[in-house]
């Protein structure tokens, strides 16, 4: 089957476009030189672009810029484009020119094309509409990108990624609440010590999540500042007065939030801190929950040559030669999700380090890690949460177990004897595997009445 092609013009010559197609010239060219990964935009950006373009026609056509006609024509394919319709129209890859051009030009032409049909023209007629001219009014790439990156991961982080955080923080807080009575080993260097509750333990891997989240939040919040209207170095040329005020008031009505444009455009397009803030909060929440899925992984071990004391989920088999060994599958795969979180952040700080003077151009690289980043934990953190998290139970037996071998209780003790005899009781203890409580009854060191009340795990805890 042979396809059809329409013959397009721009600045390098003519090219040819599947006659379908509604993306032009520029996206063929990007289509056809950058195939680097098959990795795709992210739906979030070219939905976020899309309310973004719409917004800018509601703008120009209230200043009094743009003809009503051709703006509502955007706006309507603005639309379809938000509700999902056209999505096959978008597929550069994520490693593409710089600055993120390819993707606005995607955007523009797509509409472009799109209201020049639902005006009764055909597909490439850019008399009618032009993708540049007024999809593109009052707009740059340089400020609608980094606006784009900023409302899509501010959207993704509020809808899916705290979400996912808070349902992880109450799962945690009810198996706190669940083991508040049981007591066991504590351990500081994954040596035996002091006992802790198994309450405790959870209630300390809860409020690490919350702190976290809380740290999030605050980078989100960052997210809200926006470049609008600064067009290509900040200085806001082809960009009539009013316009960011009227287009960032339309976003905010369309998506219910409170973005607002900056006051100094100058610091926002050539700087990303916003973007390593957020980049910063989501691998302290990497490095948090990992922490928590290695100490499941080692709480757990055994069953019978580790310490055992939780039981994890049994998902699925763990072993192509091992008959009945089950691994803990959720908490290592939330270990992978959070070493691939962290290595984003290494190259979003490469990323913004690398910028030159009023641009960076490697924002598209920042744009995808960033909302990849948000997309892979909020799933994996709800996976966690679902498969591992709600699932553990205590193994009270070896907990039990361990707690009476335990040598630190003598801690406890040494108020009353001091510490040297304390750290002899227990180097005696653990030569000849008595319990504490029986070497200092056979030493004569105090009375079985007192031992029993210092040596009690509750008053430990």
């Amino acid at each position: 089957m042979n396809m059809k092609f329409r013959i397009e013009k721009d600045v390098l010559g003519s090219v040819k476009v599947p006659e379908d197609a509604y993306y032009g010239s520029e996206t063929q060219r990007a289509l056809e030189t950058f195939d680097a990964s098959g990795i795709k935009i992210s739906k979030i950006m070219i939905y976020v672009y899309a309310v973004l373009k719409s917004a800018a026609a509601h703008a120009n056509i209230s200043l009094g810029k743009l003809n009503p006609k051709i703006g509502k024509a955007i706006i309507d394919a603005c639309k379809e484009i938000e509700g999902g319709k056209l999505s096959d129209q978008f597929n550069i890859d994520v490693f593409q020119a710089g600055a993120g051009t390819n993707l606005n030009m995607n955007l523009n032409e797509v509409i472009a094309n799109r209201a020049i049909e639902l005006l009764h023209g055909k597909k490439g007629d850019y008399r009618i509409i032009h993708p540049n001219d007024h999809v593109n009014m009052g707009q740059s790439t340089n400020d609608t990108y980094h606006a784009a990156v900023h409302i899509a991961c501010y959207l993704d982080i509020e809808k899916r990624l705290l979400p996912a955080l808070n349902e992880l923080t109450s799962a945690l807080n009810r198996k706190a609440r669940e083991f508040g009575d049981i007591i066991k080993v504590g351990r500081t260097h994954l040596q035996d010590a002091v006992p802790i509750r198994l309450g405790q333990e959870f209630k300390g891997y809860s409020g690490a999540v919350a702190k976290a989240a809380q740290n999030l939040r605050h980078a989100a919040d960052s997210l809200l500042e926006i470049p609008l209207g600064g067009t290509a170095v900040g200085t806001g040329i082809n960009a009539s007065k009013g316009y960011a005020e009227a287009a960032v008031s339309e976003i905010n009505k369309t998506l219910k939030a409170q973005f607002f444009i900056t006051d100094n455009p100058f610091k926002m397009m050539p700087n990303q801190q916003d973007e390593l803030c957020l980049s910063d909060s989501l691998k302290e929440c990497a490095i948090t929950i990992n922490k928590i899925a290695n100490d499941l992984r080692i709480l757990s071990s055994g069953p019978a040559g580790g310490i055992g004391e939780l039981h994890l989920p049994e998902l699925l088999p763990g072993s192509s030669i091992m008959p009945g060994k089950i691994n803990p599958s959720a908490a290592e795969m939330m270990n992978m999700i959070c070493f691939q979180v962290m290595g984003y952040s290494y190259a979003i700080d490469k990323a913004a380090d690398s910028g030159q003077l009023q641009l960076n151009v490697y924002m598209p690289l920042i744009a995808h890690d960033l909302l990849f980043s948000i997309e892979l934990f909020s799933n994996g953190v709800k996976i966690f949460t679902k498969k591992c998290i709600e699932g553990i139970k205590a193994n009270k037996s070896r907990i039990k177990e361990n707690l009476e071998h335990d040598l630190s209780v003598v801690t406890a003790l040494t108020r009353s004897i001091g510490y040297a005899k304390a750290a002899e009781i227990a180097r005696i203890s653990y030569k000849s595997n008595k319990t504490v409580k029986e070497v200092c009854l056979e030493m004569g060191v105090l009375d079985k009445k007192t031992l029993d009340r210092l040596l009690d795990p509750k008053n430990e805890t």
